[in-house]
């Protein structure tokens, strides 16, 4: 039972860390479309993103009068690796 109850704890504490790890890529997301939409270089873009979710990647897209960023990063519980990704757009020359 003891085991049991164990392999429980450590798939729910693994599955909080998963979500803590999306949060953070949402705000990457957001982070990095605003600064995108502001006209700042892809660099730039890049490490505001890496300030909330170091090791991702960043795409960027202009969409109508969008700027639309998706950040990617695989995050590791236990021996398994869970691809994730975040999206957030907006508005085009915006402050």
């Amino acid at each position: 039972m003891l085991p049991a109850v164990v392999a429980v704890l450590a798939l729910g504490l693994g599955a909080v860390q998963v979500a803590a790890q999306q949060v953070r890529l949402a705000d990457a997301a957001a982070d990095a479309a605003r600064g995108s939409a502001r006209g700042e270089s892809a660099a730039a873009v890049q490490s505001l993103a890496a300030r909330h979710a170091s090791g991702s990647s960043v795409a960027v897209a202009n969409e109508a009068d969008l700027v639309c960023a998706v950040v990617t990063r695989t995050a590791r519980v236990f021996a398994l690796s869970v691809p994730l990704s975040a999206r957030a757009c907006a508005l085009a020359g915006g402050l």
